[in-house]
């Protein structure tokens, strides 16, 4: 007599997708506490099943391969951070806090591909359909093309599709789908990697681009296990401080494009307002002299952007701060310590403050020497030329190191009227003349300052 065997059960992180055969109060892979959720396992044995079509391995040469055009969505900044377009067959992930935008860009897309002739498809599973037309109507999103429905069941979401023909299909969200097979709840790891697997199936067996929208983590990952990023084809995550109006789309991955491109958004009560000039943007409120504000272009992809870098040094009272937003602590503190040792400022007992204003987050070393300057002009008390900027990095020794698209960066600073710029001197052969534009080189940290102060 066969022994009937019983269902297993497993606790798995609901964080990091790790599991253990009992309960922990700590995931031992990640260390995240209070994460681990039970969940059923069949021990059936698996029979194994014959397949009737196998596929036939063909030579990579003798693949021909077409140049398809991307469609275009009619949302400048989305298009240019995945590319140029979407491709067809592609699936995107979009991650980011709740309330930031994602659901209004989404919205915005569809409409924009909608009045393009397109037809699409919005699955909301935290809307019903008269919340998504309210919401459509605010932002003057409509088309005679796009089609809306509330639905969380994963088959019926499937059929929907399988019974017409879509252009496009938004999922918002992904932790809100669920599979009827799986005993798991909506949102754990478990039904987040069977819908991600449907929809990847989906997106390649019949061309559709599918967009997958995710919510984030308080350490700022998207919810769900981490396999659900290296299964999609671009993952996009859409940042910005509510207390700013601006939004920034990056790309993290991209298979059919760059991943250093971003799109800037202002948000206002209509939506999502494109922002395809952001360096006059963040410029705009800049003061005409204050000791502390420097002026330095970085870029973000092939798009170069001038932001306003400001410092501030203070007497401390007890042990001192160091306050940094938008660029790297660790950066700014390496370069608080070549100041403190090439140019004998002594910075150890004072606050540092560091911002960048805007809400942008800067991480590439170019913006060194703006760190810098902008830290020994409110440390001197004295402000720098307002129609200066300055563009290099910083070594340990205090020279200044050459960084790439200087000439672009040059350019957007002629551009947006200014009229002096510091490079680095192992730079200065490969530039041209600029109509407007003065560039002095500079060789050494302590050679900026006696230009500039």
């Amino acid at each position: 007599m066969q022994k009937q065997k019983r269902d297993k059960f497993i606790f798995r992180c609901q964080s990091c997708g790790g599991q253990t055969p009992k309960w922990m109060g700590r995931c031992p892979d990640c260390n995240a506490w209070d994460t681990l959720v039970e969940e059923q396992i069949s021990s059936g044995v698996l029979k194994k099943k014959k397949s009737s079509f196998l596929p036939e391995p063909v030579l990579l040469d003798s693949v021909e391969v077409k140049e398809t055009d991307r469609i275009k969505t009619g949302v400048g900044e989305f298009d240019r951070v995945l590319g140029g377009g979407i491709v067809d067959g592609t699936l995107i992930l979009i991650g980011g806090d709740p309330g930031i935008g994602k659901s209004t860009l989404m919205l915005q897309v569809l409409s924009s591909l909608s009045s393009l002739g397109k037809k699409c498809l919005y699955v909301s599973g935290e809307e019903s359909v008269r919340q998504i037309s309210m919401r459509g109507k605010r932002l003057n999103s409509h088309g005679s093309s796009m089609f809306v429905v509330s639905e969380t069941d994963l088959d019926s979401i499937l059929a929907m599709v399988g019974l017409t023909k879509y252009d496009a299909l938004v999922i918002d969200s992904i932790q809100t789908v669920f599979h009827p097979d799986v005993s798991s709840t909506p949102g754990s790891v478990t039904q987040i990697r069977e819908a991600a697997m449907k929809f990847m199936k989906l997106a390649k067996t019949t061309g559709l681009p599918i967009f997958l929208v995710g919510h984030v983590t308080k350490v700022g990952a998207i919810a769900g296990p981490r396999i659900m990023e290296h299964m999609v084809d671009t993952v996009l995550y859409f940042e910005g401080d509510k207390s700013h109006v601006f939004r920034i789309l990056r790309a993290v991955k991209n298979r059919f494009g760059s991943t250093n491109e971003i799109g800037v958004f202002e948000m206002n009560e209509k939506g999502l307002i494109e922002v395809p000039n952001p360096s006059a943007v963040f410029l705009a409120e800049r003061s005409a002299v204050a000791p502390g504000s420097v002026v330095t272009s970085c870029m973000e992809g092939t798009r170069p952007i001038l932001v306003e870098i400001q410092g501030l040094v203070s007497s401390s009272s007890g042990t001192p701060r160091r306050t940094i937003l938008g660029l790297d602590s660790h950066r700014v503190a390496l370069i608080v310590a070549v100041m403190e040792k090439r140019l004998g400022m002594n910075l150890t007992g004072l606050d540092i403050f560091m911002n960048v204003t805007g809400g942008v987050k800067i991480v590439e070393p170019a913006v060194d020497l703006a760190i810098a300057t902008a830290l020994a002009s409110t440390f001197l008390d004295k402000p720098v030329d307002k129609e200066t900027t300055l563009i290099g990095e910083i070594g340990l020794t205090g020279e200044i190191r050459a960084v790439g698209h200087v000439q672009a960066r040059i350019k957007e600073a002629c551009k947006m009227g200014f009229t002096k710029c510091l490079v680095p001197s192992s730079t200065i052969k490969q530039l041209s003349k600029i109509k407007g534009m003065t560039i002095e080189s500079v060789s050494f940290l302590k050679d900026a300052m006696e230009v500039l102060f």
